[in-house]
């Protein structure tokens, strides 16, 4: 089987999508991909960030993690994205990152790739599909290979029954959102390796 090289690349305030994030990661390695764990860089005022405890406490606790780059982006053939809806879209945070992003698209490097991505907000009507609907309209224009949930397992019902993406209530990882999240990577890195082989077939050819 050809090896999927798995960006995991979270944006996260307090931490909800943080964790959704490990244990995606956590899946895919399971599953026998090379798996990098990123996170977004904070555009917020270093002020606005310590002036509020559980802000400041998530940015100190995972300042270790590597910020994602556009290095990152190559190295990998397969992308989930994790971060909170804000007013129905991905957090600005996320969205500036993947502004960055147009000199990689140009040259085509971010086609082809499979992708998913999972979000989370306040509450379960909070513009959780709306926000992934919106990521994956971006991703079209990459020419990425988007790699939804679906309704392929009970999982899905269990932790919600978003076909989008694994969406959970901020701070509420159940259990069933994390069978949801390992159900959502599994079938990303299987969908990644497929189309990695078919990748080395076509260049053996």
């Amino acid at each position: 089987m050809a090896t999927v090289r798995l960006a995991v690349i979270y944006y996260s305030t307090y931490g909800t999508n943080h964790q959704m994030a490990e244990v995606a990661a956590e899946a895919a390695r399971e599953g026998g991909a090379e798996v990098r764990l990123l996170r977004v860089r904070e555009t917020a005022p270093e002020g606005v960030v310590a002036g509020q405890d559980a802000w400041r406490a998530q940015a100190e606790k995972t300042r270790d993690i590597p910020v994602v780059g556009n290095e990152d982006m190559e190295w990998a053939n397969a992308y989930l994205f994790s971060a909170p809806t804000r007013y129905g879209v991905s957090a600005s945070q996320l969205r500036a990152f993947i502004d960055t992003l147009g000199p990689l698209w140009a040259e085509g490097k971010l086609a082809n790739k499979a992708v998913s991505a999972m979000t989370s907000a306040a509450n379960p009507h909070g513009g959780q599909e709306t926000t992934l609907i919106g990521l994956y309209t971006t991703m079209m224009h990459w020419g990425a290979v988007i790699v939804a949930p679906g309704y392929t397992d009970p999982v899905i019902y269990a932790s919600g029954g978003n076909p989008y993406g694994t969406s959970a209530v901020a701070g509420q990882v159940t259990d069933a959102v994390k069978a949801s999240i390992r159900h959502q990577t599994r079938r990303l890195v299987g969908v990644a390796a497929k189309l990695a082989g078919e990748s080395l077939a076509e260049s053996a050819a």
